[in-house]
């Protein structure tokens, strides 16, 4: 049987504008195992990406809980939750949030150097992940000198440096053109079957979606599997 990831609970947020309450999600279950590829798509404003934020703990729920790794992040510490996700979750997002005046390997290195890990093993773990997603003759290079794909391969490689069981990705080839978005989609896969890695991908593409085991549909706050 597979191991639970992640998994959200009677997940419900509302959002208060002035004496108006605005019901994003509505209580939202949702299981992520080791090892899915699951695509969540719908409409803009449907919710996908405030479920995004729930699932990795950057924003509170207004009721529900969220686990991961089947520790309830929901009641943590903002220390103890930056820890677990630091462990345990990747991200990867449309714009690739990397820091210019730092070169790709510098970038790749940041998040291993966060929980203390020697600067000689960051570099090197850095590295090897660089040439899994095949730039390893681009990591000196300082990321305005990168073209869109290559950032977006980079942000994977440090959403992978740390070796998560899952990586949550919102529009991860919004900013790309087809073919660009299709390596970045073959990209994910290989390292889906290399390393075991769930991937929880809020998607506009439908080309994209398709590849993934499960596509769930945001539909009114609610999800519908397709």
């Amino acid at each position: 049987m597979s191991k639970v990831v992640l998994q959200a609970k009677g997940l419900t947020k509302t959002y208060t504008d002035g004496k108006l309450n605005v019901p994003v999600l509505r209580s939202v279950d949702f299981t992520v195992n080791q090892g899915d590829l699951v695509a969540i798509v719908g409409a803009s404003g449907s919710g996908k990406s405030t479920l995004l934020q729930l699932l990795g703990g950057l924003d509170k729920p207004t009721s529900g809980t969220v686990l991961l790794d089947g520790l309830d992040i929901t009641h943590m510490g903002e220390k103890q939750k930056g820890l677990l996700r630091n462990s345990s979750l990747g991200f990867v997002y449309q714009f690739h949030h990397l820091l210019p005046e730092f070169n790709a390997l510098e970038n790749v290195c940041i998040p291993l150097l966060i929980r203390g890990d020697k600067p000689k093993i960051a570099t090197e773990k850095a590295m090897s992940y660089i040439s899994s997603v095949g730039l390893e003759n681009r990591a000196k290079h300082r990321i305005g000198e990168l073209s869109g794909g290559e950032r977006q391969r980079i942000a994977i490689a440090r959403a992978l440096v740390t070796e998560p069981k899952c990586v949550l990705a919102d529009e991860p080839t919004g900013n790309l053109d087809e073919k660009t978005g299709g390596h970045v989609a073959e990209l994910m896969l290989m390292l889906n079957d290399q390393f075991g890695i769930s991937f929880v991908v809020v998607t506009h593409n439908k080309a994209l979606a398709q590849r993934m085991q499960k596509v769930i549909e945001m539909e009114d706050g609610t999800l519908v599997e397709r």
